[in-house]
């Protein structure tokens, strides 16, 4: 028997785009078909883009789909493509209540033109990012098929994280092939968490496994791709890009997979954040019709590093830097904005505030903290009516740690519509910047951030020799005291047990509950740890409990 040529389809759907998405489909199965392949197997939910959230409960949306994935089977059909079996995700209609739609998350098994299986999720994820149980209801039925001599089975994601269920059943319906489909979002550490799974799966159940995954940005999450395949005993054979579009291809031959692709060498994890927040960003922007992004450039690390984020993500030509020196901003930083838009080639232009904010601090009568405040509102507000006068998207610079501790001004610093490092920890802002730089330097090019915004002490400049530590504790044993709270979901005693002053925990503790109300109101950005503050975390404002 001749092996069958099976293509991974690693695609980047739009949600709500389910012509666009069933192009970008069609024109996969095609490449496919001109290299020999009789299989393509796409990602969750492509035909719709992933997540969609309430739009499962518009019954108009679940039927466009249907009614797309069918349409889909024809055309292929029409286009001598009907001998190619096609397997992609996509809502299906269960029912209705209240006029709201009853949805299941499914794949349609197509061939000759026609749907000839259909699966719906039988585990439906209710932790972390997904909520799928407010959506979707479950399916029960496993769904196995014959192609070509060989047993193959459809999985959907959730149903291998968890026992039971479909993935009890494959051994005993003699499946030899298990497809998965996935919308499995990027995360820090979690490829190899996925090929140990997948390596598992396979060598528990005695067959092959085809893991295929979405690509690209959806709001806050970034789906990474890197979709691979794993034969019998549990050996990688291949594995596509992260952050990709692309197909990849294997030979598929009872239990065994086989594939001439050369073999790739693994991203380390900081190019691997890198390059999820360059497609969070750059996704986030052309999705929704941004032509162009702005930010303010103090000079500093962070907004150094989203400056060459965006640069990265859309073309420097795209990117508008505005220096917005006060009465307090010094000499280099100043001098350091435009080393940084010199290095990418971006836009860059002053706008001073101190004239601004003397009018209003006259008037208002503002001192201290307060003063200090407007100082970073009136950025703010310059920032806005640029955006609103020529139609940029505003960038915030704020990283994690910042957000955690409220170390920012609502409606000043905080100000924007997309927040690129507000999933990243300031040490790995610096860690980052460091990697970048070096990359640069290996392909002999400039290094886009300056080495003085990554050397020099951080400040906020909002008065005379501030620097950030002036008010918070020393950034490493910051971001770790934060990691345990907030990641790890530590009490207070269980981290000072770990060696750390007690005071200055309970402080940090003190600090990240106080600023929950800011981070409500905050831009979203791009999730990379495990506990993304938005989708991860979400706590009451109103809370008085306290460790």
């Amino acid at each position: 028997m001749a092996p069958i040529r099976l293509a991974m389809a690693q695609t980047n759907p739009i949600v709500g785009a389910i012509s666009r998405n069933l192009d970008a489909c069609f024109n996969a199965v095609r490449e496919a078909a001109a290299a020999g392949a009789s299989m393509v197997v796409f990602g969750e939910m492509v035909v719709t883009g992933y997540p969609i959230e309430d739009l499962a409960q518009r019954r108009s949306f679940v039927q466009a789909a249907e009614a797309a994935v069918a349409a889909f089977a024809t055309r292929l059909s029409q286009s001598s493509l009907g001998d190619i079996c096609v397997v992609l995700g996509h809502p299906a209609l269960a029912g209705k209540s209240n006029g709201w739609a009853i949805a299941t998350n499914s794949a349609s098994v197509i061939l000759g033109g026609e749907v000839i299986a259909r699966y719906s999720k039988h585990h439906l994820p209710n932790y972390s990012v997904f909520d799928e149980y407010r959506v979707f209801v479950p399916g029960d039925q496993s769904l196995s098929f014959d192609f070509a001599g060989t047993r193959f089975s459809v999985l959907i994601c959730e149903d291998i994280w968890q026992d039971g269920g479909p993935v009890s059943r494959l051994k005993e319906d003699g499946t030899e092939v298990a497809l998965v489909l996935n919308g499995s979002p990027f995360e820090l550490g979690k490829g190899q968490t996925r090929r140990d799974l997948v390596s598992n799966l396979a060598s528990a159940q005695n067959c092959s496994v085809i893991y295929v995954n979405l690509v690209g940005g959806q709001d806050d999450l970034v789906f990474d791709g890197a979709s691979l395949a794993v034969d019998s005993t549990g050996a990688l054979v291949r594995e596509l890009p992260a952050f990709e579009s692309g197909i990849g291809f294997v030979d598929v031959g009872n239990r065994y997979l086989y594939s001439s692709d050369t073999a790739m060498d693994k991203a380390t994890d900081l190019e691997l954040a890198w390059g999820a927040l360059v497609v969070g960003l750059r996704d986030y922007v052309d999705k929704n019709g941004f032509p162009s992004v702005i930010l303010g450039l103090s000079g500093g690390i962070d907004s150094a590093v989203c400056a060459a984020i965006a640069a990265d993500a859309i073309g420097a030509d795209r990117v508008y830097g505005v220096s917005l020196p006060s009465k307090y901003s010094s000499d280099h930083s100043r001098s350091d904005a435009f080393d940084s838009a010199e290095r990418i080639g971006m836009h860059i232009r002053t706008e001073a505030i101190a004239d601004v904010v003397a009018v209003a601090e006259t008037q208002l009568g503002l001192e201290g903290v307060a003063a200090e405040n407007l100082q970073a509102r009136v950025r703010g507000l310059i920032l806005m009516g640029l955006s609103n006068q020529e139609g940029h998207l505003v960038l915030t610079t704020g990283n994690k740690t910042e957000l955690s501790v409220g170390y920012s001004t609502i409606y000043g610093d905080a100000v924007g519509g997309y927040a690129p490092i507000k999933d990243v920890p300031k040490m790995l802002v610096w860690e980052l910047a460091k990697w970048r730089n070096a990359r640069a330097s290996a392909l002999g090019q400039t290094p886009p951030i300056p080495e003085n915004s990554i050397s020099k002490p951080p400040s906020a400049e909002l008065r005379p020799g501030q620097v950030d530590q002036d008010s918070l504790p020393e950034y490493g044993v910051l971001d770790a005291i934060l990691e345990l709270y907030i990641d790890d979901r530590q009490s207070v005693a269980q981290i000072v047990e770990q060696g750390f002053d007690s005071n200055m925990v309970k402080r940090v503790a003190g600090l990240v509950d106080r600023a929950e109300w800011k981070r409500r109101q905050g831009a979203i950005g791009p999730k990379i740890t495990g506990m993304a503050f938005g989708r991860d975390r979400r706590l009451p404002i109103t809370n008085a409990f306290r460790q």
